[in-house]
């Protein structure tokens, strides 16, 4: 039998190498064009794809130097991943000091808006945010949710029940320039529970496309997500929540205005789009002066999206 020979494989290390590199330093790269680094952020957990491969490689072509760059990549991504393993499908018991959140676009095409609430209230959510609700919607979306969670408020496409009293509930402008007008995805509306105020924003940005001519375009989602930021930079409750679809991940730089004011749990994967098979987690449960300690995902409801439901705790 051939000897392993350690000159092979080098290609495939290469390769590695730069896989290892983007999982512990993708944030470090700088803006490239087409905006490809926020296209690799949002993608970045399946860059563990490459170890898989790089041990096929390693057997197949005998190389010492595969199989060592494999298991390093492994090794790099279980150190930045560890948190979310073994993956969570469900919260740990709720505590008093505890609020349970659901977060979910409904999709404007959806038919069933008494199943899609029966799925809702599954995890008995304090209070519920939606995205892409319809004129024709609505009226149903009222009347299903309205029974446990007589307090509500709509902005636009954009909507939250609650258990809990509403007040000064407001418009947010996260319109890109040039978007015309009758484009209302933001909402801000305080919850007045039983911990007390909670100013809670639900958002959606803008959808993101991959085209030959522009390559990743994100620029009027990075503009919403510029523009929601300031939003919550101003805010001065000492408690804040933002729900939303901010197609986007957490590590996904286009959201950082966002991501500098609020943070979500990183404890679960929690991937929520596609529905079919969800890639990315864009659904999100942030906070500011409480913390998100778990995220979990719910059975799909028709929708492209799975609800994500979360736990925070004050």
């Amino acid at each position: 039998m051939e000897a392993i020979r350690g000159t092979r494989g080098l290609v495939t290390g290469a390769a590695l190498a730069v896989a290892g590199g983007l999982l512990l330093f993708a944030s470090s790269v700088p803006r490239l064009p087409g905006n490809v680094m926020s296209l690799v952020e949002t993608f970045l957990p399946w860059l563990g794809l490459a170890v898989p491969v790089g041990l096929v490689v390693a057997v197949v072509r005998r190389s010492a130097v595969a199989a060592v760059a494999s298991l390093v990549v492994a090794a790099v991504w279980l150190v930045v991943f560890r948190a979310a393993l073994p993956p969570s499908s469900a919260p740990g018991a709720r505590g008093a000091e505890d609020m349970t959140v659901v977060q979910h676009n409904v999709s404007d095409e959806n038919t069933s808006p008494s199943r899609v609430a029966r799925i809702l209230l599954g995890p008995d959510p304090d209070v519920v945010a939606l995205e892409e609700l319809t004129e024709s919607s609505l009226p149903a979306y009222r009347i299903a949710l309205g029974r446990t969670h007589p307090h509500h408020a709509t902005v636009g496409t954009v909507g939250l029940w609650s258990k809990y009293p509403l007040t000064d509930v407001a418009r947010v402008d996260i319109k890109p320039r040039e978007v015309g007008d009758g484009w209302d995805r933001g909402l801000r509306a305080v919850v007045n529970g039983p911990h007390g105020k909670v100013a809670t924003f639900v958002a959606h940005l803008p959808s993101v496309r991959v085209r030959a001519t522009e390559g990743y375009a994100t620029e009027w989602r990075d503009e919403s997500a510029g523009r929601l930021g300031r939003a919550l930079a101003s805010e001065r409750a000492a408690a804040v929540l933002v729900l939303g679809d901010l197609n986007g991940t957490a590590a996904d730089r286009g959201l950082d205005p966002v991501m500098d004011q609020v943070r979500g749990s990183r404890g679960e994967f929690a991937f929520s789009w596609p529905a079919d098979v969800p890639l990315a987690r864009i659904d999100h449960v942030l906070a500011r002066g409480a913390t998100v300690t778990t995220t979990w995902t719910l059975p799909a409801t028709g929708s492209d999206h799975l609800p994500v439901a979360a736990r925070v705790r004050f």
